[in-house]
């Protein structure tokens, strides 16, 4: 379980939750959090399998989006397929936050799944899911399915890996800290049988 205290980013708050599958120390599921002008780019990667080589490929992807995080999330993933060629690949998911014009834009292959929960309740729908296309990074990558959407601040994006049961997005409370909703939901729907990771992520916009 991870402390109570979230993290604090340029235009973001955001919490982590992870574990490496039982009998191995090191993780293949990785995440990044890394700003630039006007905004912020999260991602989530789940290198295939588990122990040091899913690690391996999953750290080898996180390098190669360091640095680049203002490129279009279509760019960054075939950056990293590029950089993962000859390897056992990933799944993974991205989103960029521009808090200029105060869209997401997301993108995933794979399985790990993304959630965002708008704050304002008036929203329809309040909830909206990523749309995800099957595929490997690294090995075999379909044309990404690039989508953005307009967020208002205390909006709340949500990556989970296959290491967290579906339905994970039904029980979570607004109010809490982005850390405390990834622990809660680490562990009510952490399957224990597969390295897990679950990234929180709240949208606060600009802070003038």
């Amino acid at each position: 379980m991870g402390d109570a205290a979230s993290n604090t980013s340029p235009f973001i708050m955001w919490g982590v939750a992870e574990h490496a599958i039982p009998g191995e120390t090191e993780s293949g599921d990785q995440y990044l959090v890394e700003s630039f002008e006007d905004g912020v780019m999260v991602s989530v990667v789940d290198g295939l399998g588990h122990g040091p080589q899913a690690f391996a490929v999953a750290k080898k992807t996180v390098e190669a989006l360091q640095g680049h995080a203002s490129e279009p999330v279509d760019t960054l993933i075939q950056r990293c397929h590029k950089a993962l060629r000859r390897t056992r690949g990933v799944v993974m998911s991205l989103a960029a936050f521009n808090a200029r014009k105060h869209v997401m834009t997301w993108v995933g292959i794979g399985n790990v799944r993304g959630v965002l929960l708008h704050t304002d309740p008036t929203k329809n729908p309040a909830r909206e899911s990523l749309l995800l296309r099957g595929g490997v990074v690294g090995y075999n990558l379909p044309t990404p399915r690039v989508v953005t959407l307009p967020v208002t601040q205390g909006d709340t994006l949500i990556f989970a890996t296959d290491g967290i049961r579906s339905g994970f997005a039904t029980e979570v409370v607004l109010s809490d800290s982005p850390q405390n909703m990834a622990d809660r939901i680490l562990e009510n729907y952490g399957r224990g049988t597969d390295d897990t990771l679950v990234l929180v992520v709240r949208y606060l916009g600009h802070q003038d």
